[in-house]
């Protein structure tokens, strides 16, 4: 099939405006949590937000290079959300958009691709959706600490450390300010590590 014809560069496209939008997300949420002192969550979106914008340019690579560098306007049809942002609600929300794209939109359209005659494409696509399911453990863990006012509690003994100064400290409750530099607890690593594995800090 021509690619011009395909239902492969209509999804690239949408594809393309959806990472856009996400990354102009994350980073209107990254300013709301600095606002809020939380660097450290802050930051983690900042890189959110880079990873939407590196898909948004490998979908805009593919179209350039399959319509061999010119390719009309693309007319798209699609939904995007445009909800208050509100950082309680927000983290978990985004993490509701991301396995839906995890788990139906990219593998709905690397089947097409795939159908069509476009592996490259739809390797892409089945290799941005495992990133997206990550994402989406990262706002769910993240969303339900926030909602529950447990983003610097543990039930457990938790080593906390400081991303500013390197400062390290093992008790349940994180400091409120830093012992050693003197910055609010936002600054404290909230650990993402084994988050696919188990909410054992959600319970």
């Amino acid at each position: 099939m021509e690619f011009k014809e395909s239902q492969t560069k209509i999804n690239l496209a949408r594809s393309f405006s959806a990472e856009c939008q996400a990354g102009a997300r994350y980073q209107f949420m990254s300013k709301m949590a600095l606002q809020n002192q939380m660097q450290y969550i802050s930051d983690t979106l900042k890189t959110l937000a880079k990873n939407e914008m590196a898909h948004a340019k490998a979908f805009y690579d593919l179209i350039i290079e399959n319509c061999n560098g010119n390719c009309d306007n693309i007319a798209i049809e699609a939904g995007y959300p445009f909800d208050d942002p509100n950082l309680e609600t927000s983290l978990l929300k985004e993490a509701d958009i991301e396995i839906y794209e995890a788990t139906n939109i990219y593998p709905a359209f690397a089947k097409i691709a795939y159908d069509e005659g476009f592996s490259e494409i739809g390797k892409l696509f089945e290799l941005v959706a495992n990133v997206e399911e990550h994402h989406h453990y990262i706002l769910n863990y993240l969303g339900k600490l926030y909602t529950k006012n447990s983003l610097y509690k543990r039930p457990n003994l938790t080593k906390w450390k400081c991303s500013n100064c390197g400062y390290t400290e093992t008790k349940k409750e994180c400091w409120k300010t830093c012992p050693l530099c003197k910055l609010p607890d936002g600054y404290a690593v909230i650990n993402l590590d084994k988050i696919e594995d188990k909410d054992t800090d959600l319970e």
